[in-house]
């Protein structure tokens, strides 16, 4: 891992644990895209786990990008979402609870959402598909 990835990281935490502790009242475009926290539920553990990540519109869905930074394994919110799809989405301060679907790179709407979402996150996701050979999975959380 390069420098620049490990401060990025270092950042992304950060920022991450500065949005949990705030409930929401710092975080959401603290780096300059809108950013939520996803609750998912440990698939081993059961435990309550947030994550937070840059989100875009898409009618009343929030559309997620499993991008993991472009590493070759997807991140952990993802498989916990996998074993249950029943999530919580938080922008600000603003709870609302969601049911979590994957969409398929086969999916029609692939890749107009994935066009949505990257340019909300200024094209970072081609960057990250581009280090990975495993596609990149979109997910949308609609209100549940």
């Amino acid at each position: 891992m390069s420098l620049a990835t490990s401060l990025e990281r270092r950042f992304m935490q950060l920022h991450e644990a500065l949005y949990i502790r705030t409930d929401g009242r710092v975080g959401h475009r603290m780096i300059g895209v809108p950013t939520l926290l996803l609750r998912t539920k440990g698939r081993r553990s059961g435990l309550p786990r947030a994550a937070a990540l840059v989100y875009a519109r898409d009618a009343d869905c929030f559309v997620l990008v499993a991008s993991n930074h472009g590493y070759d394994r997807p991140p952990a919110w993802f498989v916990n979402l996998e074993a249950d799809a029943h999530v919580q989405v938080q922008v600000g301060r603003v709870r609302t609870d969601g049911i979590a679907a994957v969409v398929a790179e086969n999916d029609p709407d692939y890749g107009r959402l994935w066009q949505l979402v990257n340019k909300t996150n200024h094209d970072r996701y081609d960057a990250y598909q581009s280090k990975t050979s495993r596609p990149i999975p979109l997910v949308v959380v609609r209100p549940a």
